[in-house]
């Protein structure tokens, strides 16, 4: 039975592991020990700022939100209960891409959030007893 000899293979894979470690500083691009390891640590990042990732936007929007509705004269928090006093279905990006592209149209529906607030919010709520 002939000899198996793993050179090729064992090549092509520390290789391999190099190219995917060559934008790393020092020793993690150059040793294979240490590209791997840092590899390794980086499929665990990635995987999980793809779940942080949707948690950093829904903040952007908000933010951006905010500002756009206290420039109309309206809290991020009161828009919301207002739009949805409306029945109005816009989600928070929708809302952040108006707010940053269609000024006029958000504008409206703040206009729309305004109007179907109750008039005095401040006032406390009576006990039904």
């Amino acid at each position: 039975m002939a000899r198996v000899k793993r050179a090729v293979n064992a090549h092509k894979k520390r290789r391999v592991i190099l190219e995917r470690a060559k934008g790393y500083r020092g020793q993690r691009s150059r040793l294979y020990r240490k590209a791997k390891e840092q590899l390794l640590h980086s499929f665990v990042y990635s995987y999980g700022d793809r779940r942080k990732r949707k948690g950093d936007f829904r903040r952007l929007w908000i933010q951006r939100i905010n500002a756009a509705s206290r420039a109309n004269g309206l809290t991020y928090n009161r828009l919301i209960q207002g739009l949805k006093a409306a029945e109005i279905q816009v989600d928070r990006r929708m809302l952040a891409d108006l707010a940053v592209t269609d000024g006029a149209a958000f504008a409206a529906l703040v206009q729309l959030a305004k109007n179907a607030l109750p008039a005095d919010t401040s006032a406390p709520l009576k006990a039904s007893a």
